[in-house]
Formats: structure tokens, sequence, C-alpha cells
């Protein structure tokens, strides 16, 4: 969630709303969607590793709190560039591999349930990829390192509760999909909406895990190389609790998230560091610092 809300909240507000956040929403989430007494898992709720408990709650936190903290100083009109674009894909390399252990390693188990994870984990995030460079050529005329790899990140993201139950054609329709939604959300729909989402964790977490969370009502399905044997009304009502559980969950984390913003709030006088200390960067500002040597 960080992500959305840097350059401008304080160091003591985000350990704060970090510390509150996990307990009083992650923890909760977690028991309604794995534990055998929650409530989205009594409905049957398909949730591999994640989609619901890390990818929404965690979108939306950060959409939440984005905008109560408000924009960076500058934005929209000054342009943020990435602040090193080689360790950018460094980082996304270190995820792309972690995420095999993250999906796979959900099984518990070194078998073909885990192969299969992996395997559909891969195609998502590549076909994912492919399709935001490709949109962002069609768009702008060219495509960027930069939007290979977030595209990237949003096939993982979608595919997280997906990797259990989908096969590899199913993982390709959540690659393709998610990689034209999450670009969609994360310039469109944050342009008309005007949030200052800093590293578009609503639109590539958030949303990515949106897509990946309801196509699996369908994906699921043996004509799609899944595991399951549905028929069209199990679809039906598959889809029904996958969107029950989205909406919930949305829903719960946005007014949580909102309410211990405004605590934290007042913990800390405010959620937001000095305009100073935001121009002069908060490696500086709030640590003392910097990536330069001068």
């Amino acid at each position: 969630m960080v992500g959305a809300y840097v350059e401008r909240m304080k160091f003591s507000a985000v350990m704060w709303f970090s510390g509150i956040w996990a307990v009083l929403v992650y923890l909760p989430v977690c028991h309604m969607v794995w534990a055998e007494d929650g409530l989205f898992y009594r409905m049957g709720v398909i949730d591999l590793a994640g989609g619901v408990v890390v990818h929404i709650t965690a979108g939306v936190g950060a959409l939440v709190a984005c905008i109560v903290v408000g924009p960076r100083t500058g934005y929209p009109k000054t342009p943020f560039m990435p602040h090193n674009l080689p360790m950018t894909v460094c980082g996304t390399g270190m995820l792309w591999v972690g995420w095999y252990g993250f999906n796979g390693g959900s099984f518990l188990a070194a078998d073909g349930n885990g192969v299969l994870a992996m395997v559909v984990t891969h195609i998502s995030a590549s076909v994912a990829s492919l399709t935001w460079s490709m949109l962002e050529w069609r768009i702008h005329g060219k495509s960027s390192v930069l939007g290979f790899v977030t595209g990237a990140v949003a096939g993982l993201a979608a595919i997280t509760p997906a990797a259990g139950e989908t096969g590899p054609l199913g993982a390709f329709i959540i690659g393709t999909v998610s990689g034209a939604v999450c670009f969609w959300a994360s310039t469109s729909l944050k342009k008309k909406l005007n949030y200052d989402d800093s590293l578009d964790v609503f639109g590539v977490h958030g949303v990515g895990g949106i897509v990946g969370t309801f196509l699996v009502a369908f994906l699921a399905s043996s004509r799609f190389g899944g595991k399951r044997l549905e028929e069209s009304h199990d679809m039906i009502s598959q889809m029904g609790v996958q969107s029950a559980a989205i909406l919930g969950v949305a829903v719960y984390t946005a007014i949580l998230s909102w309410i211990i913003l405004k605590c934290v709030g007042l913990i800390t006088r405010g959620l937001r560091v000095s305009e100073q200390e935001e121009n002069a960067g908060l490696d500086i500002s709030s640590h003392g610092e910097s990536a330069y040597n001068d």
C-alpha cells in the first residue's frame, strides 16, 4: 500500500497506519476467506493465494489512503519520472520469480498442483506484460520497459486467486484481460477521478485482484483447462460467490481504512509532511540519507 502515498506521508503515520491496518483489516479478511468457519470460505469462494486477501485489500486501502492524504505537490501537472528504471526492472524480476513460490508454494507440496500454479503464473504475467506494451504502442506510438514490467505485475496479481484452479488457456485469458483492464485503470480511470496513486497500487494490484477473482468463476472449468467440472449454472452461482467476496471485502476495507487514517491523523497531528519537507524529499527530511553521494 505504501507505494500509493509515497513522498508525502509522515513516517510515523505510515508505521501507525500499517500496524493497525494489518490487525483490523488484513487479519479479519484472512479469516473470512481462508478459515474453515470464515464467512466467504463457507460460501465457497475461490482464492488460492490472496487475490481477495492480499491484492483487493491492499489496493482498496491504498486508494483510500492516497485520497485522504491528498496528491503530491504539483500533481498532476508536474511529471514524476521513475528514480531508477534498471532497479525497477530488477525488482520486477525478483517479484516474478518470487511469485512462483507465492502461488506454487500455497499447496504446501511439490506435486502437480504446484507445477500447474507455477506454469499459469508465468503465462499470465507474460501475456499481461505484452498486452500492456501493445496498448502503449497503439495509443502512444511507443512501448516502454516501465509499462512492460507494470503489466507483468498486473498479470501476477490477477492470476493469484486462480492459480490453483485454472489451466494454461485460462491463464492466457486472465493475462490478456488484466493487462488491458489494469492499463485502463492506471491511466484513464486515474486521470478521470484525479487521485494520486503514485505507483498505481490500486490500478495494478487492486484491479488485477478483482479481475482474477471474478474470472476464476468461469475459468476454473475444465473447458478452459481448469480442474473443475461445473455446469453453466454452477459457474453463475460461483460468479455470485466471487462477486460477494469482492464487494464485501472492498467495502469493509474502505470503511476501516478511512477510520484508521482519521484516527492516526489525530495521533500524529496530521498525516502529511510539510511542503518544505516534501520538496526536500523524504529520504533527507525524514531519514537523513540519500541515494546520491552528494
